[in-house]
């Protein structure tokens, strides 16, 4: 399976549409089976795009590769910062962002999604996060054991001055869940309102090697011969009773 994780540069609104025809061109020469674009990458956080408008322009796109899937990172619907599926034409799922970034006050521009999202493909399951979802290990390991994803896609507005970080949790995400991860994040914003350099594209198999690319764009996965597990983290706990003691020691002396 070819995934093509768009290196996504937010410009101005009408510029980003430009760009967004051309990269579904290019991801379609590349021969990619997956098109993936972060997060809030037609606006960022100071512009506005209808959302019927949005709707039009990923219909017209899935509909022009039917056999193509496309994750179109997320825009502003209906109060939420919503993620959509698409494939030949229509939209196949949706969702909403359930961990909100409180330092850049999300919570008071959107509502928080109240599910997890898995989408069931003939080739793979995918589970859906946007952003600081990556940082709560629940959400993941619920994808993966409860909604049967073995490919969680992570769309992003991550700074690039944090990159480590957003590197070492899609990371993390993929060796304990034995997943495959795709990580697609903002490369730029050029609005003069709105400067930002994004952290990288990344893709991990199941034991949380990176993905070899030609280009931080490409990344092809073999998803039917997964890697070999020492241990498999997705197994379910022993049913035991578990107790923690502590034992306080006062009046020590150094």
């Amino acid at each position: 399976m070819r995934a093509y994780l768009s290196r996504f540069v937010c410009g101005q609104l009408e510029e980003n549409l430009e760009r967004l025809q051309f990269e579904v061109s290019r991801a379609a020469a590349e021969g990619a089976d997956l098109v993936v674009f972060p997060e809030l990458f037609l606006t960022g956080y100071r512009q506005s795009l209808e959302a019927s408008r949005a709707r039009e322009v990923f219909s017209q796109l899935s509909a022009a590769h039917p056999e193509t899937l496309f994750v179109f990172g997320a825009v502003v619907e209906d109060g939420y910062n919503r993620l959509t599926v698409w494939q030949a034409g229509a939209e196949i799922a949706h969702y909403h962002k359930v961990h909100l970034f409180r330092p850049n006050r999300e919570h008071e521009l959107w509502k928080e999604g109240d599910r997890y999202v898995a989408v069931k493909l003939p080739w793979a399951t995918l589970g859906l996060l946007t952003c600081n979802d990556v940082r709560f290990p629940e959400q993941a390991r619920a994808l993966v054991l409860q909604g049967g994803a073995n490919l969680l896609v992570a769309v992003a507005w991550w700074p690039w001055r944090r990159d480590h970080v957003w590197r070492t949790l899609l990371q993390a995400r993929a060796i304990e869940n034995a997943s495959w991860v795709l990580g697609c994040c903002i490369a730029a914003c050029t609005n003069p309102q709105e400067p930002f350099a994004g952290a990288g594209n990344y893709a991990f198999d199941p034991l949380g090697n990176p993905i070899p690319t030609p280009n931080d764009v490409v990344f092809d996965l073999d998803l039917q011969n997964p890697p070999p597990l020492v241990v498999d983290p997705r197994e379910t706990a022993r049913d035991v009773t578990s107790v923690v003691t502590f034992t306080a020691i006062s009046g020590g002396q150094r």
